[in-house]
């Protein structure tokens, strides 16, 4: 096969074609990640805005929900644009930018879903010295290493996988440039390149996923020496909520970064990409955030004042009419 010319551009083929099902599931995706936007981008304006969700464990909430938004907002509008206008092109440069982009968000999320353990475990088994063992900070420092991390891995597969060359197929059969997706299309031997992407990933994925796992069960073996049977009940629900999310986020992730490449299919890929970057992201701001009993109250005590400014307001034009007439 010949080597392709790293001028041109890739052609995304994308999750949806135009037929009848399909443009209800892109309409339904549409609505999903719009939905993912506004409440991660809620979450983030109610923990700026009420001084009693000033804590460590909010704040890292809001930076959960930064990298929801950002990730929803890379993939989303490209693939959405692709499918309404039929130009479904991409650079070398914007393919590179997006599998930075994409993975400086995915691992930096794996690690501060596994700071967020962190802070749980502490409140919940030791919750006296909390103040101490999750400063503000060490909450600033793990904040930087997820972001940090993150980037790393992700300029380290970008730069990696762009200075494959490539055939003259040059068309991606998916919705968006992913490093594995990418390699399928390298004219090289690509095996020493997928034994340190595999070892990069067992890293960013396995680490903390096992921390988490320890982290919760610490949590439930502290949580069933609870007396009251209504906190244990709640715990329960809270930690199982907490690791459905994480399961299908790292469960999604692993399956498409750590599966041998003989046992890779373009559609399954396609599939289970939709998971950790669309439905996701609106999970965590339900799972996480929205139900939680101090949030709750911060976005009654928002939308009171709003409407009572909006009442004042209202008034006020009524009654300069009236002196006006």
């Amino acid at each position: 096969m010949n080597i392709w010319n790293t001028t041109s551009d890739f052609i995304l083929l994308g999750l949806f074609n135009h037929t009848g099902a399909h443009l209800f599931l892109f309409v339904m995706v549409l609505t999903i990640a719009f939905t993912s936007l506004v409440g991660n981008a809620l979450m983030i304006f109610l923990i700026h805005q009420d001084a009693r969700l000033h804590t460590p464990m909010y704040f890292l909430l809001s930076q959960l929900s930064l990298m929801d938004m950002m990730l929803v907002s890379t993939v989303v509008p490209k693939m959405a644009a692709d499918y309404l206008t039929g130009k479904k092109t991409i650079s070398l440069a914007g393919c590179g930018l997006q599998i930075f982009i994409f993975l400086t968000l995915g691992g930096g999320e794996c690690f501060l879903l596994a700071a967020m353990s962190y802070d749980r475990y502490v409140a919940v088994c030791h919750p006296l010295r909390y103040p101490v063992l999750m400063s503000w900070q060490l909450c600033l420092r793990m904040t930087t290493g997820t972001w940090f991390l993150g980037a790393a891995d992700g300029l380290m597969q970008a730069a990696a996988t762009l200075n494959f060359p490539f055939c003259d197929a040059h068309e991606i059969d998916h919705f968006f440039c992913e490093a594995p997706t990418l390699l399928r299309l390298a004219c090289a031997d690509t095996v020493v390149f997928e034994y340190v992407m595999y070892i990069c990933c067992v890293l960013m994925l396995l680490v903390p996923f096992s921390l988490i796992l320890i982290s919760y069960s610490l949590i439930l073996a502290a949580v069933l020496q609870m007396h009251s049977r209504e906190a244990r009940k709640k715990a329960f629900a809270t930690c199982s909520s907490h690791l459905c999310v994480v399961g299908l986020l790292y469960g999604a992730a692993i399956s498409i970064y750590m599966r041998p490449k003989s046992y890779r299919s373009a559609n399954y890929d396609k599939i289970v990409s939709v998971f950790y970057t669309i439905f996701t992201p609106l999970l965590n701001p339900v799972i996480y955030s929205l139900r939680n009993s101090d949030v709750k109250e911060a976005l009654r005590k928002c939308l009171s004042q709003y409407f009572i400014f909006a009442f004042v307001s209202l008034a006020g034009g009524k009654l300069s009419s009236k002196k006006l007439l």
